[in-house]
Protein backbone atom coordinates (compact mmCIF):
# COMPACT_ATOMS: atom_id res chain seq x y z
CA UNK A 1 0.00 0.00 0.00
CA UNK A 2 1.34 3.34 -1.10
CA UNK A 3 1.40 6.47 1.70
CA UNK A 4 0.15 9.31 0.19
CA UNK A 5 1.47 11.70 2.40
CA UNK A 6 4.63 11.06 0.04
CA UNK A 7 4.84 13.60 -2.56
CA UNK A 8 5.61 10.73 -5.26
CA UNK A 9 2.79 8.45 -4.21
CA UNK A 10 0.46 11.19 -4.42
CA UNK A 11 2.16 12.15 -8.26
CA UNK A 12 1.93 8.78 -9.02
CA UNK A 13 -1.75 7.97 -8.08
CA UNK A 14 -2.87 10.95 -9.55
CA UNK A 15 -1.51 9.99 -13.13
CA UNK A 16 -2.52 6.66 -12.50
CA UNK A 17 -6.29 8.16 -12.59
CA UNK A 18 -5.17 11.30 -15.11
CA UNK A 19 -7.17 12.94 -12.17
CA UNK A 20 -7.18 17.20 -12.98
CA UNK A 21 -7.51 19.37 -9.88
CA UNK A 22 -11.06 21.08 -9.81
CA UNK A 23 -11.38 24.96 -8.74
CA UNK A 24 -14.98 24.72 -7.96
CA UNK A 25 -13.70 22.25 -5.12
CA UNK A 26 -10.48 24.08 -3.71
CA UNK A 27 -8.75 21.12 -3.62
CA UNK A 28 -5.41 20.70 -2.61
CA UNK A 29 -3.87 17.72 -1.45
CA UNK A 30 -1.48 17.37 1.84
CA UNK A 31 2.10 15.74 1.15
CA UNK A 32 3.53 16.20 4.10
CA UNK A 33 3.81 13.28 6.97
CA UNK A 34 4.44 15.54 9.88
CA UNK A 35 1.50 17.54 9.17
CA UNK A 36 -0.76 14.29 9.11
CA UNK A 37 0.60 13.46 12.34
CA UNK A 38 0.14 16.41 14.04
CA UNK A 39 -3.12 16.49 12.96
CA UNK A 40 -4.07 13.04 14.44
CA UNK A 41 -2.13 13.65 17.53
CA UNK A 42 -4.11 16.97 17.60
CA UNK A 43 -7.37 15.69 17.42
CA UNK A 44 -6.90 12.84 20.01
CA UNK A 45 -7.93 9.93 17.91
CA UNK A 46 -8.02 6.31 19.25
CA UNK A 47 -9.77 2.94 18.51
CA UNK A 48 -12.47 4.09 20.56
CA UNK A 49 -13.36 6.77 18.14
CA UNK A 50 -15.74 7.58 15.08
CA UNK A 51 -14.27 9.83 12.89
CA UNK A 52 -16.32 11.74 10.30
CA UNK A 53 -13.81 13.21 7.47
CA UNK A 54 -15.87 15.85 5.54
CA UNK A 55 -12.93 16.06 1.94
CA UNK A 56 -10.52 13.06 1.93
CA UNK A 57 -9.57 13.71 -1.77
CA UNK A 58 -7.38 10.86 -2.60
CA UNK A 59 -7.45 9.43 1.02
CA UNK A 60 -4.03 11.04 2.31
CA UNK A 61 -5.33 11.73 5.81
CA UNK A 62 -7.77 8.98 5.67
CA UNK A 63 -4.98 6.47 5.82
CA UNK A 64 -4.04 8.09 8.78
CA UNK A 65 -6.98 7.95 10.18
CA UNK A 66 -8.33 4.57 9.58
CA UNK A 67 -4.86 3.34 11.33
CA UNK A 68 -5.72 5.11 14.38
CA UNK A 69 -9.53 5.34 14.71
CA UNK A 70 -12.35 2.63 15.27
CA UNK A 71 -14.01 3.98 12.28
CA UNK A 72 -13.91 6.12 9.55
CA UNK A 73 -16.55 7.52 7.45
CA UNK A 74 -15.08 9.93 4.68
CA UNK A 75 -17.57 12.24 2.72
CA UNK A 76 -16.30 13.22 -0.25
CA UNK A 77 -18.44 15.43 -3.54
CA UNK A 78 -16.55 14.92 -6.11
CA UNK A 79 -17.57 11.40 -7.60
CA UNK A 80 -14.24 11.30 -9.83
CA UNK A 81 -12.22 10.77 -6.52
CA UNK A 82 -14.64 7.51 -5.44
CA UNK A 83 -12.28 5.18 -7.49
CA UNK A 84 -8.83 6.60 -6.29
CA UNK A 85 -10.25 6.32 -2.84
CA UNK A 86 -11.69 2.52 -3.65
CA UNK A 87 -7.85 1.70 -4.25
CA UNK A 88 -6.00 3.94 -1.82
CA UNK A 89 -8.53 2.62 1.15
CA UNK A 90 -8.62 -1.10 -0.04
CA UNK A 91 -6.44 -2.49 2.74
CA UNK A 92 -9.08 -0.72 5.40
CA UNK A 93 -11.83 -2.59 6.71
CA UNK A 94 -13.03 0.52 9.31
CA UNK A 95 -13.91 2.72 6.85
CA UNK A 96 -17.08 3.59 4.91
CA UNK A 97 -17.03 6.08 1.67
CA UNK A 98 -19.51 8.29 0.87
CA UNK A 99 -19.49 10.38 -2.37
CA UNK A 100 -21.94 13.42 -0.79
CA UNK A 101 -22.10 17.19 -0.58
CA UNK A 102 -21.94 16.80 3.80
CA UNK A 103 -24.14 20.14 3.31
CA UNK A 104 -27.03 17.85 2.51
CA UNK A 105 -26.56 15.06 5.18
CA UNK A 106 -28.11 14.44 8.51
CA UNK A 107 -24.46 14.12 10.77
CA UNK A 108 -27.13 13.68 14.04
CA UNK A 109 -28.24 10.93 12.34
CA UNK A 110 -24.95 9.64 10.93
CA UNK A 111 -23.73 10.07 15.02
CA UNK A 112 -26.89 7.76 16.22
CA UNK A 113 -26.13 5.04 13.66
CA UNK A 114 -22.62 4.74 13.31
CA UNK A 115 -21.64 5.96 17.45
CA UNK A 116 -25.30 5.56 19.65
CA UNK A 117 -25.83 9.41 19.50
CA UNK A 118 -22.25 9.84 21.37
CA UNK A 119 -20.16 12.38 20.29
CA UNK A 120 -18.16 12.15 17.41
CA UNK A 121 -14.90 13.55 16.22
CA UNK A 122 -14.49 15.45 13.25
CA UNK A 123 -11.55 15.87 10.69
CA UNK A 124 -11.39 18.03 8.10
CA UNK A 125 -9.18 19.60 5.21
CA UNK A 126 -11.83 22.32 4.24
CA UNK A 127 -11.29 25.02 1.41
CA UNK A 128 -11.39 28.41 2.13
CA UNK A 129 -15.23 29.06 0.26
CA UNK A 130 -17.09 26.31 2.46
CA UNK A 131 -15.38 26.73 5.61
CA UNK A 132 -17.65 28.92 7.04
CA UNK A 133 -20.76 27.18 5.99
CA UNK A 134 -19.71 23.58 6.83
CA UNK A 135 -18.55 24.92 10.86
CA UNK A 136 -21.67 26.89 10.90
CA UNK A 137 -23.27 23.62 10.36
CA UNK A 138 -21.54 21.42 12.36
CA UNK A 139 -22.36 23.87 15.03
CA UNK A 140 -26.14 25.23 14.75
CA UNK A 141 -27.69 21.64 13.67
CA UNK A 142 -26.38 20.39 17.51
CA UNK A 143 -24.56 17.46 16.39
CA UNK A 144 -22.84 15.35 19.67
CA UNK A 145 -19.55 16.50 18.53
CA UNK A 146 -16.53 16.25 20.72
CA UNK A 147 -13.99 18.27 18.60
CA UNK A 148 -13.96 19.46 14.85
CA UNK A 149 -10.11 19.50 13.67
CA UNK A 150 -9.82 21.34 10.71
CA UNK A 151 -7.11 22.45 8.43
CA UNK A 152 -7.81 26.24 7.43
CA UNK A 153 -6.80 29.44 5.49
CA UNK A 154 -4.72 30.69 7.93
CA UNK A 155 -6.85 33.65 7.70
CA UNK A 156 -9.97 32.15 9.02
CA UNK A 157 -7.70 30.62 11.62
CA UNK A 158 -7.26 34.02 12.80
CA UNK A 159 -10.83 35.06 12.96
CA UNK A 160 -11.83 32.46 14.24
CA UNK A 161 -9.81 32.98 17.60
CA UNK A 162 -9.85 36.82 17.19
CA UNK A 163 -11.28 38.81 19.94
CA UNK A 164 -13.34 42.02 20.60
CA UNK A 165 -11.55 45.03 18.61
CA UNK A 166 -9.78 43.31 15.90
CA UNK A 167 -10.28 43.72 12.58
CA UNK A 168 -11.13 39.86 12.32
CA UNK A 169 -13.36 39.65 15.04
CA UNK A 170 -16.83 38.51 13.71
CA UNK A 171 -19.59 36.61 13.17
CA UNK A 172 -17.26 33.41 12.65
CA UNK A 173 -15.14 34.17 16.14
CA UNK A 174 -18.36 34.29 18.41
CA UNK A 175 -20.22 31.34 16.67
CA UNK A 176 -16.52 29.28 17.35
CA UNK A 177 -16.24 30.73 21.09
CA UNK A 178 -19.97 30.26 21.77
CA UNK A 179 -19.64 26.07 20.70
CA UNK A 180 -15.97 25.25 21.50
CA UNK A 181 -12.78 26.42 22.62
CA UNK A 182 -10.20 27.28 19.86
CA UNK A 183 -6.74 26.65 19.74
CA UNK A 184 -4.22 26.34 16.36
CA UNK A 185 -1.71 23.48 16.83
CA UNK A 186 -0.27 23.87 13.63
CA UNK A 187 0.94 26.59 10.97
CA UNK A 188 1.56 25.00 7.65
CA UNK A 189 2.96 26.52 4.92
CA UNK A 190 1.91 26.10 1.26
CA UNK A 191 4.51 23.85 -0.10
CA UNK A 192 3.24 21.26 2.29
CA UNK A 193 0.07 20.75 -0.17
CA UNK A 194 -0.58 19.75 -4.03
CA UNK A 195 -1.10 21.74 -6.23
CA UNK A 196 0.47 24.74 -3.77
CA UNK A 197 -2.28 27.06 -2.95
CA UNK A 198 -1.17 31.05 -2.80
CA UNK A 199 -1.87 31.56 0.99
CA UNK A 200 -0.85 29.89 3.98
CA UNK A 201 -3.11 27.75 6.15
CA UNK A 202 -3.32 26.32 9.88
CA UNK A 203 -4.71 23.52 11.65
CA UNK A 204 -7.30 24.89 14.31
CA UNK A 205 -8.92 22.19 16.69
CA UNK A 206 -12.32 23.45 17.96
CA UNK A 207 -12.69 21.55 21.52
CA UNK A 208 -16.24 21.37 21.84
CA UNK A 209 -17.69 23.16 25.34
CA UNK A 210 -19.60 20.47 27.21
CA UNK A 211 -22.38 23.01 28.77
CA UNK A 212 -22.75 26.68 27.09
CA UNK A 213 -19.82 29.35 28.62
CA UNK A 214 -22.91 32.21 28.56
CA UNK A 215 -26.65 32.17 29.46
CA UNK A 216 -28.85 32.99 26.54
CA UNK A 217 -32.86 32.69 26.59
CA UNK A 218 -32.87 32.41 22.86
CA UNK A 219 -29.77 31.30 20.44
CA UNK A 220 -31.30 31.62 17.07
CA UNK A 221 -32.18 35.22 18.18
CA UNK A 222 -28.60 35.27 19.67
CA UNK A 223 -27.36 34.45 16.40
CA UNK A 224 -29.52 36.87 14.35
CA UNK A 225 -28.41 39.83 16.13
CA UNK A 226 -24.53 39.13 15.69
CA UNK A 227 -25.05 38.31 11.83
CA UNK A 228 -27.16 42.07 12.00
CA UNK A 229 -24.37 43.44 13.65
CA UNK A 230 -21.47 42.12 11.56
CA UNK A 231 -23.22 43.34 8.47
CA UNK A 232 -22.50 46.67 8.24
CA UNK A 233 -19.29 46.60 10.32
CA UNK A 234 -19.15 50.62 9.89
CA UNK A 235 -22.70 51.56 11.53
CA UNK A 236 -23.38 51.56 14.90
CA UNK A 237 -25.44 48.36 16.83
CA UNK A 238 -28.39 50.48 16.82
CA UNK A 239 -28.07 51.40 12.96
CA UNK A 240 -27.22 47.77 12.50
CA UNK A 241 -30.09 45.90 14.19
CA UNK A 242 -32.28 48.32 13.43
CA UNK A 243 -32.32 48.07 9.24
CA UNK A 244 -31.87 44.04 9.32
CA UNK A 245 -34.65 42.26 7.49
CA UNK A 246 -34.56 39.17 9.50
CA UNK A 247 -34.86 41.38 13.08
CA UNK A 248 -38.62 42.37 13.55
CA UNK A 249 -36.70 45.09 15.35
CA UNK A 250 -37.18 49.30 15.11
CA UNK A 251 -34.06 51.65 15.24
CA UNK A 252 -36.26 52.54 18.58
CA UNK A 253 -36.48 49.00 19.86
CA UNK A 254 -32.58 48.39 19.40
CA UNK A 255 -31.91 51.45 21.18
CA UNK A 256 -33.87 50.66 23.88
CA UNK A 257 -32.29 47.50 24.75
CA UNK A 258 -28.98 48.72 23.81
CA UNK A 259 -29.56 51.38 26.98
CA UNK A 260 -30.90 48.87 29.19
CA UNK A 261 -28.09 46.09 28.57
CA UNK A 262 -25.92 49.53 30.06
CA UNK A 263 -24.40 49.99 26.46
CA UNK A 264 -22.97 53.55 24.92
CA UNK A 265 -25.52 54.16 22.30
CA UNK A 266 -23.04 54.76 19.96
CA UNK A 267 -21.67 51.18 20.46
CA UNK A 268 -20.46 49.15 17.37
CA UNK A 269 -20.91 45.23 17.45
CA UNK A 270 -17.14 44.72 17.13
CA UNK A 271 -16.81 46.31 20.68
CA UNK A 272 -19.00 43.69 22.32
CA UNK A 273 -17.81 40.19 23.76
CA UNK A 274 -19.75 36.98 23.56
CA UNK A 275 -21.35 37.52 27.45
CA UNK A 276 -22.31 40.54 26.31
CA UNK A 277 -23.93 39.66 23.04
CA UNK A 278 -25.66 37.47 25.20
CA UNK A 279 -26.56 39.89 27.62
CA UNK A 280 -27.96 42.38 24.27
CA UNK A 281 -30.22 39.18 23.20
CA UNK A 282 -32.06 38.31 26.18
CA UNK A 283 -33.22 41.88 26.77
CA UNK A 284 -34.01 42.45 23.24
CA UNK A 285 -35.66 39.30 23.28
CA UNK A 286 -37.83 40.44 26.68
CA UNK A 287 -38.84 43.78 24.77
CA UNK A 288 -40.05 41.82 21.64
CA UNK A 289 -42.16 40.38 24.19
CA UNK A 290 -43.82 43.25 24.36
Amino acid sequence: MAILGIPQNTINILKKYDFHFQKKYGQNFLIDTHVLEKIIAAASITKEDFVLEIGPGIGTMTQYLCENAGEVMAVEIDAKLIPVLEETLADYDNVTVVNEDILRMDIAEIAQEHNAGRPIKVVANLPYYITTPIIMELFESHVPLESVTVMVQKEVADRMQAGPGSKDYGALSLAVQYYSKAEVVANVPPNCFMPRPNVGSAVIRLACHESCPVEVQDEKLLFRIIRASFNQRRKTLQNGLGNDASLPVSKEMAARAIEMAGFPPAVRGEALTLEQFALLANVLGEIMKG
